[in-house]
């Protein structure tokens, strides 16, 4: 074989070794879904999973009856669905969603798009360990600017993988939660889970905005005003 010749084969080799790789990598496919009310979310697929990438701003259950708006959520002897906006100001809603207590989530009418769920704590925990566990998914999962979230103060303990590259396509951001119709932790990123602690209270996961690599899980009143990531069933 000439050198020439040989040269030309060895380019077609490594094109055909790259393409093959390119069709076998999988790929982050953007796709969305749209609850009742004709929001429309972009939705990403991690793992084995497809996750919305954006929270919840529905304010209706599946059958069309409404979801109540209650300022704040205010009253912690609420015992069913509810809703509020952070501080209750719609313009958070743009970007944050909205804020549900934990009936909303529970409701057998069902909160959640058809074909789509509130996440359990094991399908929480699947997708952390398939972002590499506790301690390594959050920077995975965050908005990679810093346009919502806070940029942390630098002391000595500050973790020093400070970088958030929302990896996963997750897209988390802060939005933080309501408690008695009060507003609080607006750094902070909080998502309610389907599973139940006790009988007033149920599990859910966060992320702090100091502590960029890490993921917690967290037992909070079923009261509380939480926003909301729906999973593909």
């Amino acid at each position: 074989m000439k050198k020439i010749d040989l040269i030309i084969f060895l380019i077609g080799l490594a094109v055909h070794i790259n393409l093959t790789n390119a069709q076998n990598r999988p790929l982050k496919k953007t796709e969305t879904v749209t609850d009742i009310d004709g929001n429309t979310y972009k939705t990403i697929k991690i793992g084995t999973q497809v996750w919305m990438a954006e929270n919840l701003k529905v304010t209706k259950y599946r059958n069309g009856e409404a979801i109540p708006n209650v300022l704040g959520i205010a009253n912690d002897s609420l015992v069913s669905g509810a809703w509020c906006y952070f501080e209750n100001d719609s313009l958070f809603n743009i970007a944050y969603g909205k804020l549900y207590n934990w009936y909303a989530v529970n409701d057998s009418r069902g909160i959640s798009p058809v074909g789509w769920h509130i996440p359990s704590n094991d399908e929480w925990t699947v997708l952390v360990n398939y972002l590499g566990g506790y301690n390594i998914a959050g920077g995975k999962m965050r908005e990679s600017d810093t346009i919502h979230w806070p940029v942390p103060k630098i002391t000595r303990w500050t973790p020093p993988e400070i970088n958030a590259n929302n990896e996963s396509g997750f897209t988390a951001l802060p939005g933080g939660f309501s408690r008695d119709g009060s507003f609080y932790n607006y750094n902070n990123g909080y998502w309610w889970s389907a599973t139940e602690y006790n009988r007033g209270i149920a599990w859910l996961y966060y992320l702090d905005y100091f502590y960029i690599t890490q993921v917690y899980s967290k037992e909070f009143y079923k009261s509380d005003g939480i926003p909301i990531r729906c999973v593909k069933d």
